[in-house]
């Protein structure tokens, strides 16, 4: 069942791509930088064989996957700052961000900041949702924009150049980073639940 949500996401981005060219793949790289999973080891490599085939531009396919990476960031990151703004106003909101969740996230940032969304760029899963807890922490957004482009620019060329390397081979490397993914969200998933033991050990 898993795997075939995931081959059916596969063949949208394609029939996307195919359809709507470097248009399509800034819009595919900017809904997963904006917590919507789609994975973008599919949609890079697939952009690049495009540009191997002399359809699409490589050049123009980077600069489409890093814009577009960029966008859906901010709409993420400004996402979150609009919740904070509004989180004093409704219960709900309180009970899912927290006081101590949101304080974790602030202290996280202040000593990390720079380097977590940078290498949070080019990491599977972690790059989808990192914009968020740079938005609840209040991150300073020109710093946050800078090193969302530095990161998202190094994972676009990277996995353009490896689909144009590639070629009809391209599909090769999304059966090793499906498996990457996995082990990608448990280690979220731990240090996750390290950061808030740690913080609660503290508390008592």
């Amino acid at each position: 069942m898993f795997y075939s949500i995931l081959s059916f996401i596969a063949n949208s981005i394609i029939w996307i791509i195919s359809t709507t060219g470097h248009i399509g793949v800034g819009i595919l790289m900017a809904a997963d930088s904006c917590n919507i999973p789609i994975p973008s080891e599919v949609t890079m490599p697939f952009a690049g064989f495009l540009a191997h085939s002399g359809v699409l531009s490589l050049w123009g396919v980077i600069v489409a996957g890093t814009v577009g990476s960029i966008v859906g960031s901010l709409a993420s990151y400004y996402l979150a700052n609009w919740i904070m703004q509004y989180r004093a106003k409704h219960i709900w909101l309180q009970r899912v961000f927290s006081d101590h969740g949101v304080k974790i996230a602030e202290k996280w940032f202040a000593k990390y900041g720079n380097l977590s969304v940078f290498v949070g760029r080019m990491v599977p899963v972690v790059r989808t949702f990192i914009s968020l807890p740079a938005g609840i922490a209040r991150m300073n957004v020109v710093s946050f924009t800078l090193f969302t482009t530095l990161g998202s620019f190094i994972w676009s060329s990277v996995f353009a150049y490896i689909g144009y390397m590639l070629g009809e081979q391209w599909q090769v490397i999304e059966i090793y980073f499906r498996k990457f993914e996995l082990i990608a969200l448990a280690f979220v998933i731990i240090v996750v639940f390290f950061i808030i033991y740690k913080e609660r050990s503290k508390r008592k």
